[in-house]
Parts: structure tokens; sequence; C-alpha cells
């Protein structure tokens, strides 16, 4: 979807911000050599227009807590007359273990990506509310067992060894 509305200027403002959201209204004119005021400007237009959806920290949860874990939850869906997968997806939407919900091309229709305290948890999540959903056929689970790069973030360089000795404690 294209907004005819966001300028060159603006998908730089936008890559900047995707990069490090931390940059100052100040430090980022200066990197597109435009006044200040216009960038906050711009920002403000681009938030009210939906494009900027938030601001988010990269936290390595995994460093605090070897037990928490995430997973990929791929889901077979019959799609619902005139709604599609759209219900479902909303639906699905508001479980607050819910990260995000992809609709996917291939074999498996929605992807859902699950934050859980546990792995145990999140099979839990899938056997007794996922699965159990009307119009859910099928799920496929994969838990992500080390993060190597996540939005852009280096977890692990090839110099550092995993320390947790067993992901499945509970």
């Amino acid at each position: 979807m294209s907004n005819s509305n966001v300028t060159a200027t603006d998908k730089k403002l936008l890559d900047l911000l995707a990069a490090d959201a931390n940059l100052t209204h100040g430090q980022l004119a200066a990197m597109l050599g435009v006044a200040e005021a216009e960038v906050s400007e711009r920002i403000a237009a681009l938030e009210s227009q939906g494009i900027i959806k938030g601001y988010q920290a990269v936290i390595d949860w995994e460093a605090i807590d070897a037990n928490k874990a995430t997973a990929l939850i791929q889901l077979q869906v019959t799609p619902e007359p005139e709604q599609g997968f759209d219900k479902l997806a909303h639906r699905i939407m508001q479980f607050e273990e819910v990260e995000g919900v992809y609709l996917m091309s291939g074999g498996y229709d929605l992807t859902v990506i699950i934050q859980g305290k546990s792995m145990r948890d999140i099979a839990l999540f899938v056997a007794r509310r996922l699965s159990t959903l009307e119009g859910v056929r099928g799920t496929g689970t994969h838990f992500i067992l080390s993060r190597y790069k996540d939005r852009n973030v280096i977890y692990h360089d090839e110099v550092q060894k995993e320390t947790r000795s067993n992901v499945f404690y509970d």
C-alpha cells in the first residue's frame, strides 16, 4: 500500500527511526539536512496517518529469564464467508501472549508469534486456546531456541557461546 503523502525525506526519516528510535529530532534534522521543526511536524503527521505505529525497546528477555520462550505457531484455518481470515485473526490478536499475527502464503494460513513464561506454557496455550478455536484445522509449533538477529539487533556474534545449559528447564 503506497501513500502519496510520504516523501523521499519521510522515507529516509522512517529508515533512521527504524534503526534508532532514540535519535532526537535535532539529530534527525541534522542527518536529513532539514530544520528540526520540519522533523517534528513530519513525525507528528506520520503518527497521525498511522504510518508510525509506535516505538519499542528491543529487549533480550532470555538474558533475564532463561525459561522465557518464544514460538512461531502456524495455523491452517477455514476462512469465513465474506470475512476471510480477518475474524479469526482479530480474535487471536486479543490473547495477551500473542505478539504478532500474520496472513501467510504456503501450506499454512496464519502465523502467530507467541511469548510465554516457558515452552510448556506455550504448548498448553496452543493445545487449550489456539487449536480449539472454531475454524482452526491444524497447527504447527516452532520454538525459537536461540536468537542470532532480531529486528535488526544482533544477539549472538560468532565468538559468543550459549551459556544456558538446558532450555527445557521449567
